[in-house]
C-alpha cells in the first residue's frame, strides 16, 4: 500500500539546527541516565551537497568519548550503510529523526562549506530546551503532512514520536 502525504518543513531550520534538535530531543537516550554530559556531532557532505556521514559521540565522563551512533551513505570494508548504534547505545527516537533528516536533507539549508567536516558540540540541555527541541523536530516532520511512499521510515499509524 502506498501512502502519499505532503511534507511540511520548517523553512527557518538549517541542517545544524535540525541535528541539534534531534540530539536534544533524545538527550536521555544518549546520556544513559547521567545528569550531564556532552554530545559531539561530526558530519561530512560530498561535493554535490549530499550527506556522506554522521557520527554522534557521547561524553558522560569528562575527556572520555564513546561513539553512540553513526550514519554512512556508502559502505566500505569497515562499515555498512545506514544508521547504526554502537557501544550499547540505542534510541528509536534519534534513529527515526535521522532517517527523516537523511531522506529529506535537501529541505534544510546546507552548511556553507561542503568540503569540510561539520562539527556540533551540544551541552546538557534544560528541560525547557528538551521540550522545545522535541517540538521543533515534530514541527519539521509533521507526520500528518509527510510525503512518504510505502511503509518506509516507520511512519505507521501515528506511533512515531515525530
Amino acid at each position: 500500500m502506498e501512502s502519499e502525504r505532503r511534507m511540511k518543513m520548517n523553512q527557518n531550520q538549517n541542517f545544524d539546527q535540525i541535528l541539534e534538535s534531534a540530539v536534544v530531543a533524545n538527550w536521555v537516550d544518549l546520556m544513559r541516565g547521567a545528569r550531564s554530559g556532552l554530545i559531539h556531532v561530526e558530519y561530512g557532505f560530498v561535493a554535490n551537497g549530499t550527506l556522506d556521514y554522521l557520527q554522534f559521540w557521547s561524553s558522560i565522563t569528562r575527556g572520555h568519548w564513546l561513539l553512540a551512533c553513526a550514519y554512512r551513505m556508502s559502505a566500505s570494508g569497515f562499515h555498512v550503510t545506514g544508521v547504526h548504534f554502537d557501544n550499547g547505545y540505542a534510541s528509536e527516537g534519534l534513529a527515526h529523526a535521522l532517517e527523516l533528516v537523511i531522506a529529506h536533507q535537501n529541505a534544510f539549508a546546507a552548511p556553507r562549506n561542503l568540503g569540510r567536516a561539520g562539527l556540533l558540540q551540544i551541552a546538557t540541555p534544560t528541560q525547557q530546551e528538551i521540550s522545545a527541541a522535541t517540538a521543533s523536530v515534530s514541527e519539521a516532520f509533521d507526520p500528518h503532512q509527510l510525503r512518504v511512499r510505502g511503509p518506509g521510515l516507520g511512519l505507521n499509524s501515528g506511533a512515531a514520536r515525530y
